[in-house]
């Protein structure tokens, strides 16, 4: 199968190699991309990448999080990463404002058969944390929405994600522009704000990787 990788910055070949050598997906995630091209079009490339899903769900199993948080599920297959990730026991919050495109992800998880992990909340996600009590203590969680919404759903998951927790942001070299100082639109400069702030927030520490669109692994310390 062709790479889904869809890494920016790494060489044709070598984004092949890496792909031949890393778990694929099982026939529910490719269903899951197909329907989401034919259902989606153009919008299909918000879909992570295999190699960024594989990652999530090992992240999660490996630190044993049962409580989880999502900015932004599109058509679910980041959230079926995580929920599978977590067992029977996770509780995966979701949150989106599309019922079209979250209507292609609930159909994924009832047939990979996790969704009673999964508590999807139609609505801004900003509102859906702000809701939250602060004594909500998520494991990890996952930002992947409107990019200049980036900094405010961050500071209102920090304070609910527990000590050690890590925190996923997605996009955030922004297809290279991140260093391009010719680039000024209001997603980069969201992005490049937050990613400023982050590394020189002393509640966290963060490494950044050059996988899909750059993700950046957050822990609370």
């Amino acid at each position: 199968m062709e790479s889904r990788h869809r890494s920016r910055f790494t060489e044709a070949a070598v984004d092949g190699y890496a792909a031949a050598h890393s778990t694929g997906p099982d026939a529910v995630q490719r269903e899951l991309q197909e329907v989401t091209a034919a259902r989606t079009g153009p919008a299909a490339v918000m879909q992570i990448g295999d190699d960024q899903a594989v990652l999530m769900e090992m992240i999660v199993r490996a630190m044993g999080a049962r409580r989880a948080v999502e900015v932004g599920t599109f058509t679910g297959y980041s959230a079926l990463a995580v929920a599978r990730g977590m067992g029977p026991e996770g509780r995966l919050l979701c949150c989106d404002v599309s019922e079209e495109w979250t209507a292609i992800a609930r159909s994924a998880w009832e047939q990979a058969g996790v969704a009673d992990r999964i508590d999807l909340r139609i609505g801004p996600g900003i509102e859906t944390l702000r809701a939250l009590t602060m004594e909500e203590q998520f494991d990890f969680a996952f930002i992947d929405a409107d990019k200049p919404g980036y900094p405010n759903y961050y500071e209102e998951i920090l304070p609910r994600l527990r000590v050690g927790g890590l925190m996923l942001i997605d996009n955030v070299l922004q297809n290279g522009r991140v260093v391009d100082d010719s680039a000024t639109d209001v997603n980069v400069a969201a992005i490049r704000a937050l990613n400023d702030a982050i590394v020189d927030d002393p509640r966290v520490r963060v490494v950044m990787l050059p996988i899909g669109d750059g993700v950046s692994v957050v822990q609370k310390v």
